[in-house]
């Protein structure tokens, strides 16, 4: 199981990634108040965490950190229904709040996950 150190690196990376999305909309003709802003870029992080996670396991954070989102079960990809509900928590921030003596997270355990290592990057570097 990966640490709170990588997790939050990742978190930050792709935090940076939905302020850029935000910014190419808003370069690209899309216009919102400046009290809009903020909440567009949590939900474009919310949708680009969902979205990622539910069809790869990773986010861009969590790749380019060498650390993915598998099911505790079989250490396959979690279904998306299990992955909303992983999102929805995250988007209560109450998993950066409550953790086992694991590090895992509320939502990665109400999800059935857990964030290790890559296994395939670990794989192919090692």
């Amino acid at each position: 199981m990966v640490g709170f150190g990588p997790r939050l690196a990742a978190y930050l990376v792709d935090a940076v990634a939905a302020n850029l999305i935000v910014g190419v909309l808003f370069l690209a003709g899309l216009r919102y108040s400046t009290d809009a802003r903020g909440l567009a870029i949590y939900l474009v992080f919310l949708l680009e965490e969902f979205i990622l996670v539910a069809t790869s396991g990773q986010t861009i954070g969590m790749r380019l950190l060498g650390i993915r989102v598998i099911r505790l079960r079989d250490r396959g990809l979690q279904s998306w229904p299990w992955i909303a509900l992983r999102t929805l928590l995250l988007a209560l921030l109450v998993p950066v709040l409550i953790w086992d003596r694991d590090l895992r997270g509320t939502h990665d355990r109400a999800a059935g996950t857990v964030v290790v290592r890559d296994p395939v990057r670990s794989d192919a570097t090692g």
